[in-house]
């Protein structure tokens, strides 16, 4: 999609927010759920602010200023993020400090890349209008860099607006947060989304956008990445649990998988599991709710929930380096037996 354009669940709201801009905030904390499109409303709305031919406050997307951001080099924009972000998004190599010291690209955003702005703040804007600042994630940050920022904001450069992007707004600074104007993102309408994942070309957009819990983006970017909306490892998991099933045919499932795409798929599951037992609707995986439902009868509560705290743990993991067989076959032993009634628990 264009980078001065918002997507359609999202113009309404810009067009209520960018109406403020003779009174415009310095700093706005734009946050959402995974997947909704956090960053693409920040880019759509630096465009906006920095558009020279923008009659109804949203960029225009044909002039001279929208052209260059388009390009990536627009003289009043500027964008803050980690190393690794950058290299995922195509940067110029050049670009990055991992680059120059040939290390791996860093996950944080440092604080030499907070203090590199400040010539920037020293010159005039290009055209005599704002100069936008985007940052993301926002949870990015060192505590160091936090720091930083917080002081340019406590004294904001003037003509400029700070756009910073996050999922987690509750991990960052609350002195940070408390000198940005929140804007959070609503999750988009389930017919709009399906509409939009349509004419995107996603074929079985409901089964998508129920295992993205309702989030378009996140929906298209499993379907373009050819993940099944329900992965095969959790079908295996649903037939073995219902027939007492030996694990040995999951762990090699799990061993074979990237732990980090398991794991979510089986929170996702978990979440199924308990609203399940509590008599609630399924919302990652309705189309196998006749097998989620028949587990959750006979569930033990207890043992579901250490199960989903152990799940949550190795989400914080999975990027470090593991024995993979070995936490393939643990994790297909604790996941079956996790959902095993009580009757056969026992035995």
């Amino acid at each position: 999609m264009s980078m001065t354009a918002f997507l359609p669940w999202q113009q309404a709201l810009a067009s209520q927010w960018l109406s403020q801009q003779q009174r415009f905030a310095h700093a706005w904390l734009i946050h959402g759920l995974p997947g909704i499109g956090q960053l693409e409303f920040a880019l759509a709305g630096a465009a906006s602010l920095l558009c020279e031919d923008s009659a109804s406050g949203v960029a225009c997307g044909q002039c001279q200023a929208c052209h260059w951001l388009q390009a990536g080099n627009h003289p009043d924009f500027r964008r803050i993020r980690p190393d690794a972000v950058a290299a995922q998004e195509g940067a110029s190599p050049e670009d990055t400090e991992a680059a120059a010291s040939k290390k791996q690209p860093s996950k944080d955003i440092r604080i030499e890349q907070i203090r590199g702005l400040l010539p920037w703040f020293n010159m005039a804007t290009h055209r005599g209008g704002w100069r936008v600042a985007l940052l993301y994630p926002a949870e990015a940050m060192n505590t160091i860099a936090a720091n930083a920022l917080l002081k340019i904001l406590e004294e904001p450069p003037a003509h400029t607006v700070f756009l910073l992007v996050a999922e987690a707004p509750d991990r960052l600074l609350p002195t940070l947060v408390s000198r940005c104007r929140r804007l959070p993102l609503p999750v988009p309408g389930t017919s709009e989304s399906l509409q939009w994942l349509q004419a995107h070309g996603v074929a079985d957009a409901s089964a998508y956008l129920a295992a993205a819990g309702g989030a378009p983006l996140l929906a298209h970017q499993l379907a373009q990445g050819g993940h099944a909306a329900v992965p095969d490892f959790i079908r295996l998991f649903l037939d073995l649990a219902a027939h007492h099933g030996a694990r040995s045919q999951l762990a090699d499932a799990l061993i074979a998988e990237d732990a980090a795409v398991w794991v979510d798929a089986f929170q996702r599951l978990w979440v199924d599991l308990g609203l399940s037992a509590h008599g609630l609707g399924i919302r990652y995986y309705p189309g196998q709710s006749k097998e989620i439902q028949a587990l959750a009868v006979e569930l033990d509560p207890l043992a579901l929930a250490r199960t989903g705290q152990w799940l949550q743990t190795q989400r914080g993991l999975v990027s470090h380096p593991l024995n993979v067989k070995l936490l393939g076959d643990y994790a297909a032993e604790r996941l079956l037996q996790a959902v095993r009634p009580y009757t056969v628990r026992a035995q």
